[in-house]
């Protein structure tokens, strides 16, 4: 689906004047869809165009060293994506948002929720722990603490196709994101008490995190809705019709 909009911007956050990428697509009240690690706008394709037919205006930010977006920082911290983001929804967005989040865009979405909840309207997380008590063993994330030359090349590939700081700085994202991932989050579950906006928290029946975990998350969050769908991490890409309906129907059609 061709973007209205996709091209650079400029936001004061995490650098004053940080060039980002993003892209806008269709008409309506704005949702704001949050990428993981290692991706960017282009790993939303199988949700936008059903969004778009829902009647919301999809914006899909890259952060900085992720897809189009130039690394300007020393080291990845969820917080600084966070803050990145409540940049993004003050100063282009312009106010408030439906927010989804898929992996480390889930970790963002939250953050966000407990900083600026006036900037968010509903919250949808996709597949992600708060803490390491909820990282599921043997998944994605363990195969890539022992990644081998085929799958950096592969993953060094996707970076170049769209990175401007072109293949050879691969390996300094790959070490900041795992050395973030490794780290971060260390979120106690009983502070996603203060999450005031209607929340949806989806996983694959297979994913990254138990669902031990998640249920946790949604015994947390006042009203919070749980989603488990046959699938790995990667469900909006292996599933996106179940996963569209989902989203749809939780945000409503009364917009």
């Amino acid at each position: 689906m061709t973007a209205s909009v996709a091209e650079y911007i400029t936001i004061n956050h995490p650098t004053p004047d940080t060039r980002v990428w993003h892209e806008i697509h269709g008409d309506g009240r704005p949702v704001v869809l949050l990428h993981g690690a290692f991706s960017g706008a282009s790993s939303w394709g199988g949700q936008v165009p059903a969004l778009v037919d829902a009647g919301w205006k999809v914006y899909v930010p890259e952060r900085h060293g992720h897809g189009h977006s130039p690394d300007v920082t020393d080291e990845f911290h969820y917080a600084d994506m966070a803050e990145e983001t409540i940049a993004y929804l003050d100063e282009v967005v312009g106010g408030p948002a439906e927010i989804v989040g898929w992996s480390d865009g889930a970790v963002v979405g939250v953050l966000v929720a407990l900083r600026r909840p006036d900037l968010v309207r509903h919250l949808v997380l996709i597949g992600q722990y708060y803490n390491s008590s909820g990282r599921a063993v043997g998944g994605i994330l363990d195969a890539l603490d022992t990644a081998d030359d085929e799958m950096m090349g592969f993953f060094a590939a996707e970076y170049a196709s769209e990175s401007p700081d072109g293949a050879d700085h691969f390996p300094v994202i790959f070490d900041k994101t795992m050395a973030m991932i490794n780290s971060e989050p260390e979120i106690d579950l009983a502070d996603l008490s203060a999450i005031t906006a209607p929340t949806l928290v989806m996983q694959g029946d297979r994913d990254e995190v138990t669902l031990e975990h998640t249920r946790g998350v949604v015994d947390a969050i006042t009203g919070a809705r749980l989603c488990v769908l046959p699938g790995s991490h990667l469900i909006p890409i292996e599933t996106p019709a179940a996963v569209n309906a989902v989203i749809v129907q939780f945000l409503g059609s009364d917009h």
